[in-house]
């Protein structure tokens, strides 16, 4: 069976971490997300995918390549141009990216599955197909039922009593919003779609293919199911994601590497001295990081590979990208570091290089500059680090 994968977004709201990494490979304990819906779409006998990418296109290819590793095959759609000999992403739409693929040779000749790139999802998409097909549909929504006070963060799917789509509401009020059945990006299409999608021009899914699916009255429509969905949106939407794997909240996402002690895990070769160090779990601590003495870590927190904490530091309710050295004394509660960048829950970030902080957080495989005691006094008030 066939499916494809939208992986040609930017993901402009999970900056900075999609400046070097796409959105599909933002890795959920050093998994990337797309790889979990590689093994659902694989699960469910989807074993034929397109991949449409665009932004940091080579990435996803160069990871996933043809997918023989993961038991599927992949082929992929660039959308963009070379430009002074780069590439240079130019993303032309969800349906437009469908469409390129079936111009360039009609490949979705059955029903076919479309998911977006960035969520961790455990549906059960072959009682998906079959709803879909007991319907005759030419296209069905999988909706999720979220709590009316959360509706105003995404976009709201109208059906009548049997399931056929009405209207969309994007992320109405609580008190306008019509129903609690958000659109979770995923779809069911059937090939006669295509006859609705223009070729050549930029062309979404939900805000213009969906609306003219109405208006026409096709056979259009959308069923809530009940499943783990993890939409990683925005640095908080990730930052959540990590957390509810590390407390054991999001069930198909297993924490890596050995247990040593009771809800603390590492990857190999940790250089640590557990009784000259204070953590408290859940914790993940990736491969050939090292834990100075007297280094301080709370959970739920993720010290990722290659990592240095200086003695005197602490971690907490944090998540650390790898190669990421923490100076002495340096205090992180509620932060991500992701290279030269500290953010906080709200996704607000720190350029620590610009801010001259990069004594306090460095790469692991530089030696920091050193500065003088006042200096370092007058960064830490900056940044608000200071441990007493």
């Amino acid at each position: 069976m066939k499916a494809m994968i939208l992986a040609a977004g930017k993901g402009t709201r999970v900056r900075p971490i999609t400046y070097t990494t796409p959105k599909p490979m933002i890795p959920i304990l050093q998994k990337p997300v797309m790889e979990f819906l590689l093994e659902l779409l694989r699960q469910h006998g989807f074993d034929q995918i397109m991949v449409n990418v665009s932004h940091l296109a080579e990435e996803i290819e160069n990871y996933f390549r043809d997918g023989q590793r993961f038991g599927v095959q992949i082929a992929y759609s660039f959308e963009g141009k070379i430009d002074d000999g780069k590439l240079v992403g130019e993303a032309i739409g969800s349906a437009g990216g469908m469409r390129r693929i079936q111009d360039f040779s009609p490949f979705f000749d059955d029903t076919f599955v479309v998911l977006c790139g960035d969520a961790l999802i455990d549906l059960d998409l072959s009682a998906a197909v079959k709803w879909h097909r007991s319907k005759g549909a030419i296209a069905t929504i999988i909706t999720k039922s979220v709590p009316q006070e959360e509706v105003s963060s995404y976009g709201v799917v109208v059906t009548d009593e049997d399931g056929r789509v009405q209207a969309f509401q994007e992320k109405p009020s609580t008190e306008e919003a019509l129903s609690t059945n958000i659109n979770t990006g995923i779809y069911i299409f059937e090939p006669e779609v295509f006859k609705y999608i223009p070729s050549g021009v930029e062309y979404d899914i939900g805000s213009q293919l969906f609306p003219k699916l109405v208006e026409i009255g096709a056979p259009f429509y959308a069923i809530a199911m009940d499943f783990e969905w993890v939409d990683i949106g925005k640095v908080p939407d990730y930052w959540r994601a990590i957390r509810g794997v590390l407390l054991g909240e999001i069930k198909n996402v297993q924490i890596p590497g050995h247990e040593v002690a009771p809800g603390i895990y590492t990857g190999l070769n940790v250089a640590v001295n557990w009784d000259k160090v204070d953590i408290t779990g859940p914790v993940y601590i990736g491969g050939m990081t090292r834990i100075e003495d007297g280094a301080k870590i709370v959970g739920p927190a993720m010290i990722g590979p290659n990592c240095w904490v200086c003695s005197g530091a602490t971690v907490e309710n944090s998540v650390i990208f790898e190669w990421s050295r923490l100076g002495p004394g340096v205090r992180l509660v509620d932060k991500l570091v992701f290279g030269r960048y500290c953010v906080d829950k709200t996704g607000a970030a720190i350029d620590v290089q610009a801010a001259a902080l990069d004594w306090l957080i460095t790469d692991a495989r530089q030696i920091p500059p050193s500065h003088t005691p006042l200096e370092r006094q007058a960064i830490e008030e900056l940044l608000g680090t200071n441990a007493n």
